[in-house]
């Protein structure tokens, strides 16, 4: 039971370390540490994601800025309330990290740095929309069964002939899909006329496939993850 619920959220990425660790919280005698992943895209540009991982995993390890790394995980969600509202956060746990140190073997291995598979349930109806320059898209929340009767709340976005098939899907709607987890910087504007800038992390999908008849549909989806 608990390998097929990991099995249902995988997350491989390769890229540099991009902050210092910082101390977390504990768990059962546990510490978990944050820090904070740079991974190249095609384009030039790069994502840079949170990650969450365990002393136990660091055991005399250098992680110190510009060492390149390869994790094993999941992406994972949860609430962090902030005067009063919800907002739901996202971090890459790890299950499983490697120093990477020949550069022949990093070259090949950034090829595809950044990759993530999902089998889970639309949660909120999908938002269908398109771009000033007529580029459609589509987001949605999808929850992901973990073990302990745990769900993690995944927004993924979808493009192009994928973003109009996602429009038509329904709550509870099973599907599976690949993709890559990318950071996006937007601007809040607060009501005193300040602007903030943030980021906000989700999976834009590259393949996505349906999962008809399925009578196991998630019971319930959270209104607000």
């Amino acid at each position: 039971m608990m390998k097929r619920n990991i099995d249902t959220n995988i997350v491989e990425i390769i890229g540099k370390v991009n902050s210092e660790l910082e101390f977390s919280h504990e768990m059962y005698g546990e510490g978990f540490y944050n820090f904070f992943i740079e991974i190249p895209r095609l384009s030039n540009s790069v994502d840079i994601l949170p990650v969450t991982i365990s002393e136990r995993l660091i055991v005399d390890m250098d992680l110190s800025t510009g060492t390149y790394i390869q994790i094993f995980g999941q992406l994972r969600s949860y609430n962090r309330y902030i005067e009063n509202s919800s907002k739901l956060v996202l971090t890459v746990f790890a299950r499983d990290i490697t120093l990477l140190q020949d550069k022949e073997e990093i070259r090949e291995l950034l090829k595809s740095p950044n990759e993530i598979f999902l089998d889970g349930y639309i949660c909120k109806p999908p938002i269908y929309r398109t771009t000033p320059l007529g580029r459609e898209i589509s987001d949605l929340l999808v929850a992901v069964n973990r073990a302990y009767n745990k769900s993690d709340y995944i927004p993924c976005i979808a493009w192009g002939r994928n973003a109009r098939f996602c429009e038509k899907l329904l709550v509870g709607d099973h599907v599976r899909l690949w993709g890559r987890i990318q950071s996006r910087e937007y601007q809040k504007k607060h009501n005193n006329g300040e602007i903030e800038t943030k980021v906000a992390y989700e999976v834009s999908i590259s393949k996505l496939e349906y999962i008809e008849n399925d009578n196991n549909r998630l019971s319930l989806c959270e209104e607000e993850a």
